[in-house]
């Protein structure tokens, strides 16, 4: 069985209110073991993908990050405590 992206942030939701282990969460909810590990895997590496970067950047018009389908413009002069709020609030919305 094929699942969406939100049926599988959902699961992932589920499974850390639940206090169980991973295998122990796919087994009573009819998901293969395996491929639950590998969303929990992908959600790791997912909110691990922000990296610092300690360089001016030069003035641009906009800077654009992009992680798969999701497109993040970020406009000009956007302070790094400006940024870094941002980031902590896509960190806690996932």
């Amino acid at each position: 069985m094929k699942y969406n992206k939100e049926e599988r942030r959902k699961h992932l939701e589920n499974w850390k209110e639940s206090g169980k282990s991973a295998w122990a969460y796919a087994k009573e909810n009819g998901l293969k073991q395996q491929t639950f590990a590998k969303w929990v895997k992908m959600e790791k590496e997912e909110k691990n993908s922000f990296v610092e970067i300690k360089t001016k950047i030069p003035k641009l018009s906009e800077i654009l990050i992009e992680k798969g389908d999701v497109k993040i413009h970020i406009p000009p002069g956007l302070s790094s405590s400006e940024m870094k709020s941002i980031i902590e609030s896509l960190k806690a919305a996932s």
